[in-house]
């Protein structure tokens, strides 16, 4: 008995001893619980902010707050190609820039057609140096641009080992994607630096946020133009250009964010728009984020995809791959 009641007054004197301490713990959780609660209504505010208020509330046309021209690099892309459409529809011209101009010369006929603006096709070899700028600089002369689209390659998505791509097709895949875009916001920013207004949008991946197995192209490419776009928007939106980096995950009709089937990479949906839909929704964003999957439904994706430990990432993907 004097050993139950010795037990009881040795429990009690630990607890009023500990006491201060539990109500640390409680105040350190209820701190650590409080933070998450804000970090969550700030990203709902974000998430109201960039992609809803933008369609309700009416803003200056875009010809007005950027310019009448639009250069797009890339529009064989069927991202691109519904990004130039929808500026085409806010009465922005569009001189497409491209090393393969037979599908792009039937879609600059079509935006003439059905939206009354001008359209040039400008080819232009990149791997003949400075000489393919120089078309370029002849067709901006004189023009108000407005803005630079660059899209990522496609082609990109597909599954591959580094050492399985040929040493050419690399050199292309990145002349194509980092260079070449590099370039155009080079050439389009002095014109805008002067009118003090413009936007360079770079639309690449969400696949630059997270590593993917046999997709290390991809990874690091659109990796360049997503943080190419940040630094950009840095030192130049003090003079008042606007720059910003999409970064999409999967879209009808594309497989810009792999996927374990090829149906499933075509199936429209919620989180799979067509181009068209995404381009309505990424255009709308313009000037009110300059990074942004440019999709509400993409930036849901991104937002659960930042909770998960990359480790926990990195072994789901494994397991995924080798499962398909």
């Amino acid at each position: 008995m004097a050993a139950v009641d010795s037990f009881q007054f040795l429990y009690r004197e630990i607890s009023r001893s500990c006491n201060s301490y539990f109500e640390t713990l409680a105040l350190v959780g209820a701190l650590y619980t409080a933070s998450r609660a804000l970090m969550l209504l700030r990203d709902c505010c974000t998430l109201v902010r960039v992609h809803f208020l933008p369609r309700i509330i009416p803003c200056k046309k875009l010809t007005q707050r950027y310019g009448d021209w639009a250069v797009i690099y890339g529009a064989s892309e069927p991202v691109a190609k519904a990004y130039a459409e929808e500026l085409a529809r806010h009465g922005i011209s569009i001189i497409f820039v491209t090393q393969e101009h037979t599908s792009v010369r039937d879609t600059a006929a079509s935006l003439s057609q059905s939206y009354g603006v001008e359209t040039i096709v400008v080819l232009a070899d990149f791997s003949l140096d400075q000489a393919a700028s120089k078309a370029i600089k002849e067709a901006m002369r004189g023009k108000d641009i407005g803005f630079v689209v660059n899209c990522v390659d496609e082609s990109l998505s597909s599954p591959q080992s580094l050492i399985e791509m040929p040493e050419q097709s690399l050199l292309d895949l990145v002349n194509k994607n980092v260079a070449v875009a590099t370039l155009m916001a080079r050439l389009v920013l002095p014109g805008m630096v002067d009118r003090s207004r413009g936007a360079v949008v770079n639309i690449s991946s969400g696949s630059c946020c997270r590593p993917l197995p046999g997709r290390v192209t991809l990874t690091a490419l659109t990796g360049y133009l997503d943080h190419f776009s940040r630094a950009l928007h840095l030192e130049y939106s003090g003079r008042g250009i606007f720059v910003q980096s999409l970064i999409p995950f999967q879209i009808a009709s594309s497989e810009r964010q792999p996927s374990t089937s090829s149906s499933t990479s075509s199936r429209e949906g919620w989180f799979v728009p067509k181009p068209d839909v995404y381009a309505r929704h990424a255009i709308s964003t313009l000037g009110v984020s300059n990074r942004t999957t440019g999709y509400w439904p993409h930036t849901l994706q991104y937002g659960l995809m930042r909770c998960i430990p990359e480790w926990i990432w990195v072994l789901g993907s494994r397991v995924l791959i080798s499962s398909s």
